[in-house]
Protein backbone atom coordinates (compact mmCIF):
# COMPACT_ATOMS: atom_id res chain seq x y z
CA UNK A 1 0.00 0.00 0.00
CA UNK A 2 1.77 3.16 -1.20
CA UNK A 3 1.30 6.20 1.01
CA UNK A 4 2.70 9.74 1.05
CA UNK A 5 5.74 8.47 2.95
CA UNK A 6 6.84 6.46 -0.11
CA UNK A 7 7.36 9.67 -2.10
CA UNK A 8 9.51 12.75 -1.94
CA UNK A 9 7.50 15.52 -3.57
CA UNK A 10 10.39 17.94 -4.09
CA UNK A 11 9.73 19.86 -7.34
CA UNK A 12 6.77 17.58 -8.03
CA UNK A 13 3.21 18.63 -8.73
CA UNK A 14 0.78 16.49 -6.75
CA UNK A 15 -2.68 16.11 -8.27
CA UNK A 16 -4.78 15.46 -5.17
CA UNK A 17 -8.38 14.27 -5.10
CA UNK A 18 -9.74 15.80 -1.92
CA UNK A 19 -13.30 15.70 -0.62
CA UNK A 20 -14.26 19.34 -0.17
CA UNK A 21 -17.98 18.63 -0.54
CA UNK A 22 -18.70 20.81 2.48
CA UNK A 23 -22.00 22.35 3.62
CA UNK A 24 -22.60 26.02 2.79
CA UNK A 25 -25.19 28.43 4.20
CA UNK A 26 -27.32 30.85 2.18
CA UNK A 27 -24.37 33.32 2.09
CA UNK A 28 -22.13 30.56 0.64
CA UNK A 29 -20.09 30.35 3.84
CA UNK A 30 -18.70 26.98 4.95
CA UNK A 31 -20.62 25.80 8.03
CA UNK A 32 -18.52 22.68 8.76
CA UNK A 33 -14.87 22.60 7.67
CA UNK A 34 -14.13 19.06 8.96
CA UNK A 35 -13.34 17.71 5.49
CA UNK A 36 -10.94 20.55 4.73
CA UNK A 37 -9.20 20.09 8.09
CA UNK A 38 -8.94 16.34 7.39
CA UNK A 39 -7.06 16.98 4.12
CA UNK A 40 -4.57 19.38 5.72
CA UNK A 41 -1.87 16.84 6.78
CA UNK A 42 -1.54 15.51 3.21
CA UNK A 43 -1.32 18.97 1.65
CA UNK A 44 1.17 20.31 4.20
CA UNK A 45 3.41 17.21 3.88
CA UNK A 46 3.68 17.75 0.12
CA UNK A 47 4.38 21.48 0.49
CA UNK A 48 7.03 20.83 3.16
CA UNK A 49 8.72 18.34 0.81
CA UNK A 50 9.06 21.19 -1.68
CA UNK A 51 6.19 20.19 -3.94
CA UNK A 52 3.06 21.97 -5.11
CA UNK A 53 -0.58 20.87 -4.85
CA UNK A 54 -3.37 20.83 -7.40
CA UNK A 55 -6.59 20.15 -5.53
CA UNK A 56 -9.65 18.69 -7.26
CA UNK A 57 -13.05 18.08 -5.69
CA UNK A 58 -16.76 18.11 -6.32
CA UNK A 59 -19.35 20.18 -4.46
CA UNK A 60 -22.97 19.11 -4.36
CA UNK A 61 -24.80 17.73 -7.38
CA UNK A 62 -24.84 20.51 -9.97
CA UNK A 63 -26.68 20.15 -13.26
CA UNK A 64 -24.13 21.78 -15.54
CA UNK A 65 -22.37 25.01 -14.60
CA UNK A 66 -24.47 26.27 -11.67
CA UNK A 67 -22.80 29.21 -9.91
CA UNK A 68 -24.02 28.21 -6.44
CA UNK A 69 -21.94 25.04 -6.64
CA UNK A 70 -18.69 26.82 -7.53
CA UNK A 71 -15.68 25.94 -5.41
CA UNK A 72 -14.69 29.62 -5.48
CA UNK A 73 -17.02 29.98 -2.45
CA UNK A 74 -14.70 27.85 -0.30
CA UNK A 75 -11.31 29.34 -1.31
CA UNK A 76 -11.19 31.67 1.68
CA UNK A 77 -12.01 28.89 4.16
CA UNK A 78 -9.42 26.55 2.58
CA UNK A 79 -6.80 29.31 2.95
CA UNK A 80 -7.80 29.87 6.60
CA UNK A 81 -7.50 26.16 7.43
CA UNK A 82 -4.22 25.57 5.56
CA UNK A 83 -2.58 28.88 6.42
CA UNK A 84 -1.35 29.10 2.82
CA UNK A 85 -2.60 31.18 -0.13
CA UNK A 86 -4.81 29.17 -2.48
CA UNK A 87 -5.02 30.07 -6.17
CA UNK A 88 -8.29 29.27 -7.95
CA UNK A 89 -8.98 28.46 -11.59
CA UNK A 90 -12.55 28.60 -12.93
CA UNK A 91 -12.42 25.25 -14.75
CA UNK A 92 -10.87 21.83 -14.12
CA UNK A 93 -9.68 20.86 -17.62
CA UNK A 94 -8.44 22.70 -20.69
CA UNK A 95 -5.59 24.97 -21.79
CA UNK A 96 -6.10 27.66 -19.10
CA UNK A 97 -6.08 25.05 -16.34
CA UNK A 98 -2.98 23.35 -17.76
CA UNK A 99 -1.21 26.73 -17.91
CA UNK A 100 -2.17 27.54 -14.30
CA UNK A 101 -0.90 24.14 -13.13
CA UNK A 102 2.33 24.43 -15.15
CA UNK A 103 3.13 27.83 -13.63
CA UNK A 104 2.79 26.58 -10.02
CA UNK A 105 5.95 27.05 -7.96
CA UNK A 106 6.98 24.70 -5.11
CA UNK A 107 4.95 25.54 -2.01
CA UNK A 108 1.94 26.79 -3.97
CA UNK A 109 -1.64 25.46 -4.10
CA UNK A 110 -4.13 25.54 -6.96
CA UNK A 111 -7.80 24.66 -6.45
CA UNK A 112 -9.71 23.55 -9.55
CA UNK A 113 -13.37 24.28 -10.26
CA UNK A 114 -16.08 21.74 -9.42
CA UNK A 115 -15.41 18.43 -11.22
CA UNK A 116 -19.11 17.65 -11.42
CA UNK A 117 -19.75 20.58 -13.72
CA UNK A 118 -18.82 17.88 -16.26
CA UNK A 119 -21.05 14.81 -16.50
CA UNK A 120 -17.92 12.94 -17.63
CA UNK A 121 -16.72 12.99 -14.01
CA UNK A 122 -19.50 10.80 -12.59
CA UNK A 123 -19.59 8.73 -15.78
CA UNK A 124 -15.95 7.72 -15.16
CA UNK A 125 -14.99 9.00 -18.62
CA UNK A 126 -11.46 8.01 -19.61
CA UNK A 127 -10.77 11.04 -21.86
CA UNK A 128 -11.84 13.40 -19.07
CA UNK A 129 -9.60 11.53 -16.62
CA UNK A 130 -6.69 11.80 -19.04
CA UNK A 131 -7.15 15.58 -19.27
CA UNK A 132 -7.04 15.79 -15.47
CA UNK A 133 -3.92 13.60 -15.38
CA UNK A 134 -1.96 16.14 -17.45
CA UNK A 135 -2.00 18.55 -14.52
CA UNK A 136 0.27 16.66 -12.11
CA UNK A 137 3.31 14.37 -11.73
CA UNK A 138 1.94 12.24 -8.88
CA UNK A 139 -1.70 11.30 -8.19
CA UNK A 140 -2.78 11.29 -4.55
CA UNK A 141 -6.23 10.08 -3.53
CA UNK A 142 -7.24 11.50 -0.17
CA UNK A 143 -11.02 11.45 -0.64
CA UNK A 144 -12.47 8.55 1.33
CA UNK A 145 -15.98 10.00 1.06
CA UNK A 146 -15.98 9.30 -2.69
CA UNK A 147 -13.78 6.16 -2.75
CA UNK A 148 -16.84 3.97 -3.35
CA UNK A 149 -17.55 5.73 -6.64
CA UNK A 150 -15.76 4.76 -9.87
CA UNK A 151 -15.62 8.39 -11.00
CA UNK A 152 -13.01 9.88 -13.32
CA UNK A 153 -11.13 11.74 -10.56
CA UNK A 154 -11.37 9.04 -7.88
CA UNK A 155 -10.57 5.91 -9.88
CA UNK A 156 -10.02 6.24 -13.64
CA UNK A 157 -7.32 8.94 -13.43
CA UNK A 158 -5.07 6.56 -11.46
CA UNK A 159 -4.52 4.55 -14.68
CA UNK A 160 -2.41 7.41 -16.02
CA UNK A 161 -0.02 7.23 -13.04
CA UNK A 162 1.01 3.53 -13.09
CA UNK A 163 3.92 4.03 -10.66
CA UNK A 164 3.31 7.53 -9.32
CA UNK A 165 0.14 7.17 -7.25
CA UNK A 166 -0.53 6.83 -3.55
CA UNK A 167 -3.00 7.23 -0.70
CA UNK A 168 -3.12 10.51 1.18
CA UNK A 169 -2.84 10.37 4.96
CA UNK A 170 -6.60 10.66 5.50
CA UNK A 171 -7.44 7.77 3.17
CA UNK A 172 -4.63 5.65 4.65
CA UNK A 173 -6.04 6.31 8.14
CA UNK A 174 -9.53 5.31 7.02
CA UNK A 175 -8.23 2.04 5.56
CA UNK A 176 -6.21 1.28 8.71
CA UNK A 177 -9.17 2.04 11.01
CA UNK A 178 -11.55 -0.26 9.14
CA UNK A 179 -8.85 -2.95 9.01
CA UNK A 180 -8.51 -2.73 12.80
CA UNK A 181 -12.19 -3.45 13.24
CA UNK A 182 -12.48 -6.10 10.54
CA UNK A 183 -9.14 -7.92 10.79
CA UNK A 184 -6.47 -6.90 13.26
CA UNK A 185 -8.32 -5.43 16.23
CA UNK A 186 -7.77 -6.68 19.76
CA UNK A 187 -10.61 -8.88 21.02
CA UNK A 188 -13.34 -8.70 22.20
CA UNK A 189 -14.59 -6.84 19.11
CA UNK A 190 -17.95 -5.07 19.41
CA UNK A 191 -20.11 -3.64 16.62
CA UNK A 192 -22.96 -1.28 17.54
CA UNK A 193 -25.53 -0.90 14.78
CA UNK A 194 -28.39 1.53 15.20
CA UNK A 195 -30.60 3.65 13.01
CA UNK A 196 -34.07 3.06 11.63
CA UNK A 197 -33.93 0.12 9.27
CA UNK A 198 -32.58 -3.42 9.33
CA UNK A 199 -32.72 -3.48 5.51
CA UNK A 200 -29.98 -0.83 5.22
CA UNK A 201 -27.65 -2.85 7.47
CA UNK A 202 -28.31 -6.44 6.32
CA UNK A 203 -25.11 -6.89 4.32
CA UNK A 204 -23.03 -5.28 7.07
CA UNK A 205 -24.48 -7.63 9.70
CA UNK A 206 -23.91 -10.67 7.52
CA UNK A 207 -20.32 -9.62 6.78
CA UNK A 208 -19.29 -8.76 10.33
CA UNK A 209 -20.77 -11.77 12.13
CA UNK A 210 -17.55 -13.66 11.37
CA UNK A 211 -15.44 -10.85 12.76
CA UNK A 212 -17.07 -9.64 15.98
CA UNK A 213 -17.66 -11.12 19.42
CA UNK A 214 -20.55 -8.84 20.37
CA UNK A 215 -23.23 -7.06 18.36
CA UNK A 216 -25.47 -4.39 19.85
CA UNK A 217 -28.62 -3.78 17.79
CA UNK A 218 -30.29 -0.52 18.78
CA UNK A 219 -32.41 2.29 17.42
CA UNK A 220 -35.47 1.70 15.27
CA UNK A 221 -34.12 -1.51 13.76
CA UNK A 222 -34.34 -3.23 17.17
CA UNK A 223 -38.16 -3.29 16.96
CA UNK A 224 -38.10 -5.60 13.93
CA UNK A 225 -36.13 -8.09 16.07
CA UNK A 226 -38.47 -7.64 19.07
CA UNK A 227 -41.64 -8.13 17.00
CA UNK A 228 -40.10 -11.13 15.20
CA UNK A 229 -39.61 -12.76 18.62
CA UNK A 230 -43.23 -12.16 19.57
CA UNK A 231 -42.97 -8.85 21.43
CA UNK A 232 -45.60 -6.09 21.33
CA UNK A 233 -44.08 -2.92 19.88
CA UNK A 234 -47.12 -0.60 19.72
CA UNK A 235 -46.70 1.96 16.94
CA UNK A 236 -42.92 1.59 16.77
CA UNK A 237 -41.14 1.51 13.41
CA UNK A 238 -40.88 -2.03 12.03
CA UNK A 239 -40.07 -3.75 8.76
CA UNK A 240 -42.49 -6.67 8.90
CA UNK A 241 -41.05 -8.23 5.75
CA UNK A 242 -37.62 -8.39 7.42
CA UNK A 243 -38.78 -10.31 10.52
CA UNK A 244 -37.77 -13.75 9.13
CA UNK A 245 -34.36 -12.25 8.33
CA UNK A 246 -34.04 -10.91 11.89
CA UNK A 247 -34.68 -14.41 13.27
CA UNK A 248 -32.14 -15.83 10.81
CA UNK A 249 -29.53 -13.29 11.98
CA UNK A 250 -30.12 -14.31 15.62
CA UNK A 251 -29.69 -17.97 14.62
CA UNK A 252 -26.49 -17.26 12.63
CA UNK A 253 -25.06 -15.29 15.54
CA UNK A 254 -25.73 -18.17 17.92
CA UNK A 255 -24.01 -20.62 15.55
CA UNK A 256 -20.99 -18.30 15.23
CA UNK A 257 -20.86 -17.71 19.00
CA UNK A 258 -21.55 -13.98 18.62
CA UNK A 259 -23.48 -12.45 21.52
CA UNK A 260 -26.29 -10.20 20.30
CA UNK A 261 -27.51 -7.49 22.67
CA UNK A 262 -30.93 -5.93 22.05
CA UNK A 263 -32.56 -3.23 24.22
CA UNK A 264 -34.68 -4.52 27.10
CA UNK A 265 -36.57 -1.31 27.78
CA UNK A 266 -37.41 1.79 25.79
CA UNK A 267 -38.58 5.36 26.19
CA UNK A 268 -41.99 5.32 24.52
CA UNK A 269 -43.77 8.44 23.27
CA UNK A 270 -47.43 8.97 22.35
CA UNK A 271 -46.41 11.09 19.32
CA UNK A 272 -43.33 11.63 17.17
CA UNK A 273 -42.63 15.00 18.75
CA UNK A 274 -40.15 16.47 21.21
CA UNK A 275 -43.10 17.56 23.38
CA UNK A 276 -44.86 14.16 23.39
CA UNK A 277 -45.81 12.42 26.60
CA UNK A 278 -43.28 9.71 27.39
CA UNK A 279 -42.91 6.70 29.64
CA UNK A 280 -40.32 3.98 30.20
CA UNK A 281 -41.63 0.54 29.29
CA UNK A 282 -40.45 -3.03 28.71
CA UNK A 283 -39.48 -3.16 25.04
CA UNK A 284 -41.59 -6.29 24.49
CA UNK A 285 -44.72 -4.63 25.92
CA UNK A 286 -45.13 -1.21 24.32
CA UNK A 287 -48.77 -0.10 24.62
CA UNK A 288 -50.88 0.51 21.51
CA UNK A 289 -50.67 4.14 20.40
CA UNK A 290 -47.14 4.49 21.78
CA UNK A 291 -43.82 4.14 19.94
CA UNK A 292 -40.27 3.43 21.12
CA UNK A 293 -38.04 6.46 20.48
CA UNK A 294 -34.98 5.95 22.69
CA UNK A 295 -33.12 3.33 24.73
CA UNK A 296 -34.35 2.98 28.31
CA UNK A 297 -32.18 3.07 31.48
CA UNK A 298 -31.79 -0.73 31.79
CA UNK A 299 -30.69 -0.99 28.15
CA UNK A 300 -28.17 1.83 28.63
CA UNK A 301 -26.72 0.03 31.65
CA UNK A 302 -26.62 -3.30 29.77
CA UNK A 303 -24.85 -1.72 26.78
CA UNK A 304 -22.39 0.13 29.04
CA UNK A 305 -21.12 -3.18 30.45
CA UNK A 306 -20.56 -4.64 26.96
CA UNK A 307 -18.76 -1.48 25.77
CA UNK A 308 -16.49 -1.45 28.82
CA UNK A 309 -15.48 -5.09 28.25
CA UNK A 310 -14.65 -4.53 24.56
CA UNK A 311 -11.20 -3.70 23.16
CA UNK A 312 -12.26 -2.80 19.61
CA UNK A 313 -15.51 -0.91 18.98
CA UNK A 314 -17.37 0.05 15.81
CA UNK A 315 -20.30 2.45 16.19
CA UNK A 316 -22.68 2.94 13.29
CA UNK A 317 -26.09 4.40 14.01
CA UNK A 318 -27.80 6.13 16.97
CA UNK A 319 -29.87 4.45 19.70
CA UNK A 320 -32.82 6.81 19.40
CA UNK A 321 -34.24 9.92 17.76
CA UNK A 322 -31.27 11.97 18.99
CA UNK A 323 -32.25 14.94 16.82
CA UNK A 324 -34.99 15.59 19.39
CA UNK A 325 -33.58 16.61 22.77
CA UNK A 326 -36.16 14.53 24.66
CA UNK A 327 -34.97 11.32 22.97
CA UNK A 328 -31.21 11.89 22.80
CA UNK A 329 -30.21 10.40 26.15
CA UNK A 330 -29.54 6.83 24.95
CA UNK A 331 -27.22 8.02 22.18
CA UNK A 332 -25.42 10.44 24.53
CA UNK A 333 -24.93 7.75 27.19
CA UNK A 334 -23.62 5.31 24.59
CA UNK A 335 -21.16 8.03 23.49
CA UNK A 336 -20.06 8.46 27.11
CA UNK A 337 -19.51 4.71 27.46
CA UNK A 338 -17.45 4.52 24.26
CA UNK A 339 -15.42 7.57 25.34
CA UNK A 340 -14.67 5.93 28.71
CA UNK A 341 -13.71 2.62 27.09
CA UNK A 342 -11.46 4.48 24.61
CA UNK A 343 -9.79 6.32 27.49
CA UNK A 344 -9.11 2.90 29.04
CA UNK A 345 -7.30 1.75 25.89
CA UNK A 346 -9.99 0.45 23.51
CA UNK A 347 -9.91 1.39 19.82
CA UNK A 348 -13.18 3.02 18.71
CA UNK A 349 -14.26 3.81 15.16
CA UNK A 350 -17.38 5.88 14.46
CA UNK A 351 -18.81 5.93 10.95
CA UNK A 352 -22.01 6.57 9.04
CA UNK A 353 -23.85 9.87 8.69
CA UNK A 354 -26.08 9.85 11.77
CA UNK A 355 -23.45 8.53 14.19
CA UNK A 356 -20.95 11.12 12.98
CA UNK A 357 -23.59 13.85 13.33
CA UNK A 358 -24.33 12.69 16.90
CA UNK A 359 -20.64 12.51 17.81
CA UNK A 360 -20.13 16.09 16.61
CA UNK A 361 -23.34 17.38 18.17
CA UNK A 362 -22.51 16.00 21.62
CA UNK A 363 -18.77 16.70 21.55
CA UNK A 364 -17.37 13.17 21.35
CA UNK A 365 -15.11 13.57 18.29
CA UNK A 366 -11.95 13.98 20.41
CA UNK A 367 -12.97 11.21 22.80
CA UNK A 368 -13.08 8.34 20.29
CA UNK A 369 -10.15 6.91 18.32
CA UNK A 370 -11.34 7.77 14.83
CA UNK A 371 -14.36 9.42 13.18
CA UNK A 372 -14.77 8.34 9.56
CA UNK A 373 -15.25 11.06 6.93
CA UNK A 374 -17.16 8.84 4.50
CA UNK A 375 -20.72 7.62 5.07
CA UNK A 376 -21.43 5.45 2.03
CA UNK A 377 -17.79 4.48 1.58
CA UNK A 378 -17.54 3.38 5.19
CA UNK A 379 -20.68 1.26 4.93
CA UNK A 380 -19.52 -0.43 1.73
CA UNK A 381 -16.16 -1.22 3.37
CA UNK A 382 -17.98 -2.83 6.28
CA UNK A 383 -20.02 -4.85 3.81
CA UNK A 384 -16.74 -6.34 2.63
CA UNK A 385 -16.69 -4.57 -0.73
CA UNK A 386 -13.43 -3.39 -2.29
CA UNK A 387 -13.91 0.30 -3.02
CA UNK A 388 -12.95 1.31 -6.59
CA UNK A 389 -11.02 4.37 -5.40
CA UNK A 390 -8.87 2.18 -3.15
CA UNK A 391 -8.45 -0.62 -5.70
CA UNK A 392 -7.21 1.92 -8.28
CA UNK A 393 -4.24 2.85 -6.08
CA UNK A 394 -3.43 -0.75 -5.16
CA UNK A 395 -3.38 -1.96 -8.78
Amino acid sequence: MKTLNDFNFENKKALIRVDFNVPLNENFEVTDATRIVSAKPTIIKILEDGGSCILMSHLGRPKGFQAEFSLKHIVEKVQDVLGVEVKFVSDCIGADVEAAAASLEPGQILLLENLRYYKEETAGDKDFAEKLSKLGDVYVNDAFGTAHRAHASTTIVAQFFPEDKCFGSLLAQEIDSIKKVMETGEKPVLAILGGAKVSSKITIIENILDKVDHLIIGGGMAFTFIKAQGGSIGNSICEDDKMPLALDILKQAEEKNVQIHIPVDTIAADAFSNDANKQTVDITAIPDGWEGVDAGPKSIEKFHKVVMESKTILWNGPLGVFEMESFANGTIELGNSIAESTKNGAFSLVGGGDSVAAVKQFGFQDKVSYVSTGGGAMLESLEGKTLPGIAAILE
